[in-house]
């Protein structure tokens, strides 16, 4: 269950007071990842989703890093037991809408459900709906036509937002591997670019193994 964070006994109190107060207090590292083993894997399952599948590591990575769990309550932080996702989806009219899925360990029961979710979206009556309320997520959004270096997000500086941003970009091939630009934005009273760090490399370390994921969703569906 969700609780909140006791801070008298939290090391970075002191950093976490700091921080809270800035009129900016976010901070984006963009970097990028490969996603060799995950395309080659991908062609041994092509049903699945590459997209869907960069968010499920993504998202799966969140979950293991404690601090993406931090969410802000005014002078407190809030602890999410689990960290669920929302995309952005581009619909026919160029416009875009927002997909809401949960997370589950089980990739194909992430994969069956998100895939649902962005389908709903994609094809129901294209309002744009944020769930200002709902803040147990990622929010995640996608530029496959380009391949970023630096990224930033629309702010709403009247509204308290805690809530890590990641962007996914276009896939670019260097030396026989393929990468794919993704940009972190997080509240810096919550945590560091140590954490963003780890997480980064946890992301890189699941999507190095895909391949044994996709493999499991296959058996599982195949019993």
């Amino acid at each position: 269950m969700s609780h909140y964070l006791d801070l008298t006994t939290w090391p970075r109190r002191d950093v976490f007071e700091f921080f809270r107060s800035f009129d900016k207090p976010y901070f984006n590292i963009c970097t990028r990842v490969s996603v060799t083993e995950l395309l080659s894997a991908r062609r041994l399952h092509p049903d699945v989703s590459v997209s869907l599948a960069c968010h499920y590591f993504a998202l799966r990575a969140a979950n293991e890093i404690e601090p993406f769990h931090y969410r802000l309550r005014g002078n407190q932080v809030l602890v999410h037991d689990v960290i669920n996702g929302g995309t952005t989806v581009l619909l026919p009219n160029e416009a875009f809408t927002l997909a809401y899925f949960d997370y589950y360990e089980d990739f194909a029961k992430f994969m069956h459900g998100a895939t649902a979710a962005v389908a709903e979206a994609r094809t129901g009556d294209g309002a744009f709906r944020p769930r200002h309320d709902d803040d147990a997520r990622i929010h995640f959004t996608i530029l496959p036509w380009l391949s970023f270096t630096s990224f930033s997000h629309a702010r709403n500086w009247r509204r308290e937002d805690s809530v890590p941003k990641v962007a996914f970009g276009k896939f670019t091939e260097e030396n026989g591997r393929t990468y794919l630009p993704i940009s972190v934005e997080v509240h810096h009273a919550l945590m560091d670019g140590l954490h963003v760090g780890r997480y980064l490399e946890r992301v890189e370390e699941l999507l190095s193994n895909a391949g044994h994921y996709m493999s499991s969703a296959h058996s599982s569906r195949a019993q």
